[in-house]
C-alpha cells in the first residue's frame, strides 16, 4: 500500500524537516492551481512522469510556467532514447498516486528505487517549493534545501539539472 499524507508528514518531521501545507478543493492541472497565485509563495511545481524504452522511470519536476522539451529531454536525463509518460498504473505502482497528483512527495513510495528525479535548476533557485502531499487537495510548501534532503532521504539521488528551455 502507498504512505499516506500523513506517514509523509511523519517522515518529514523525523528528518527534522518543517513543512506548512494548505488545504483546497482538488487541483488536477497547473492552470487549476494558478487560482492559488498570491495566497501561497515560492516555487509551484509541474511534474513529468516519464519512461523510455527500456523501462527505466524519470520524475522530472520543473516550475509550473516551464517549456520542456519532451522531443529533447532524453538528452538531458540520461534516457535511453525518446521518452514517453509513463502509464497510470506504473504511477501508482511506483509512486502511489495518481495522474493530477505526481509530486516529488511519491518518492516516498519508490521503496525499490526504481524512479530517477530530476529537479529543474530555475525550479530550485526559488527558496520554497510547493507541491503536492500525495493528494491534489493540499498543497504542501517546503525549504529548496530541504526538498533535496527529502529526495535523499528516501534513497534518491537529487539530479539537479537545466531541464526548462
Amino acid at each position: 500500500m502507498p504512505k499516506t499524507e500523513a506517514e509523509l508528514f511523519a517522515f518529514l518531521a523525523d528528518l527534522g524537516i518543517d513543512v506548512s501545507t494548505r488545504r483546497h478543493p482538488p487541483l488536477f492541472t497547473v492552470a487549476d492551481s494558478q487560482a492559488l497565485r498570491g495566497e501561497i509563495a515560492g516555487g509551484h511545481t509541474k511534474n513529468l512522469f516519464l519512461k523510455d524504452r527500456k523501462d527505466n522511470f524519470f520524475l522530472v519536476s520543473v516550475g509550473e510556467e516551464a517549456v520542456v522539451d519532451l522531443k529533447q529531454i532524453h538528452n538531458v536525463i540520461g534516457a535511453a532514447g525518446r521518452v514517453s509518460f509513463g502509464r497510470p498504473e506504473m504511477l501508482m505502482e511506483l509512486l502511489g498516486v495518481v495522474p493530477g497528483a505526481v509530486t516529488v512527495f511519491g518518492l516516498i513510495n519508490d521503496t525499490k528505487l526504481r524512479v530517477k528525479v530530476v529537479l529543474d535548476q530555475e525550479l530550485m533557485n526559488h527558496a520554497v517549493i510547493n507541491a503536492h502531499p500525495l493528494t491534489s487537495e493540499a498543497t504542501t510548501s517546503i525549504a529548496a534545501a530541504d526538498l533535496v534532503r527529502f529526495v535523499e532521504a528516501t534513497g534518491h539521488d537529487a539530479a539537479i539539472l537545466k531541464v526548462s528551455a
